[in-house]
């Protein structure tokens, strides 16, 4: 192949191959009578592994050692190129993650550094809570008055609301290990302050919302991991309280 077909096939110029034969990382295997480069396929393996190492960062000079060590062999190159564009894509994956969380955070109006975020929330992160009511709710009045309730919250806010959460799990979590039905009066005491402290910090919930979000802590999995952290069997008894406080409550 000439040099125009391979800066075709590769998607590169064909100054830049010039460039790489006058340094020496890629010199054409021969040339026409006229003097005109001639690629062959080795040249073009070559060629795939110099733009592998580049695409990942690697200096030129670099790329030249590499592939030009005597105790490399093909194989080995390729397992380092697999190698590294994996960890490129685990690191892709958490940028886009981290991203994302931040675009709902927005949306949401937690006006939290991302140090305060991890901070308080660590793992646990409110704007993914709120996306599953906002897909349940987000024509409701309830989702309405929670978009306007924390756009305006500062971390302090978020701190005592963490705190009021923190303890009522903790509660929650005790109660079932001491063996008090979720169906107790002790239990939906406790639900009853999970209801309350919804309503309180981000939008009214009558029992019959308060019993949805309960059936959801043990229908979505993302809800499930969260109690199940707290302590194992915790998001079933959680479910099974709150909606006998529903029924109590009339919800």
């Amino acid at each position: 192949m000439n040099v125009g077909q391979v800066a075709a096939l590769a998607g590169v110029t064909v100054r830049t191959l010039h460039h790489y034969d006058r340094i020496g990382l890629l010199s054409p295997s021969g040339r026409t009578a006229a003097g005109y480069r001639r690629y062959a396929p080795s040249d073009l393996d070559r060629l795939h592994q110099v733009l592998v190492y580049r695409e990942l960062g690697f200096p030129l000079e670099e790329v030249a050692t590499l592939l030009d060590d005597p105790t490399a062999d093909p194989a080995e190159h390729l397992r380092r190129q697999h190698r590294l564009l994996l960890d490129r894509m685990e690191r892709t994956r958490a940028m886009v993650a981290a991203v994302e969380k931040e675009m709902e955070a927005r949306q949401m109006g937690i006006s939290l550094t991302p140090e305060e975020r991890f901070e308080l929330f660590g793992d646990w992160l409110p704007e993914e809570y709120e996306a599953e009511a906002e897909e349940r709710w987000g024509d409701t009045e309830a989702w309405a008055q929670s978009q306007r309730r924390t756009r305006s919250y500062t971390k302090e806010d978020w701190v005592r609301i963490k705190a009021e959460g923190d303890d009522v799990e903790r509660r929650f979590a005790e109660a079932m290990r001491s063996g008090v039905p979720a169906h107790s009066e002790q239990a939906m005491d406790v639900a009853e302050e999970h209801r309350q402290l919804i309503s309180r910090n981000f939008y009214d919930c009558p029992p019959e919302v308060h019993a949805g979000l309960g059936r959801m802590y043990v229908e979505d999995e993302r809800f499930t991991a969260h109690y199940e952290q707290v302590a194992p069997g915790l998001a079933q008894y959680v479910s099974t309280a709150v909606q006998a406080n529903a029924a109590r409550q009339g919800g």
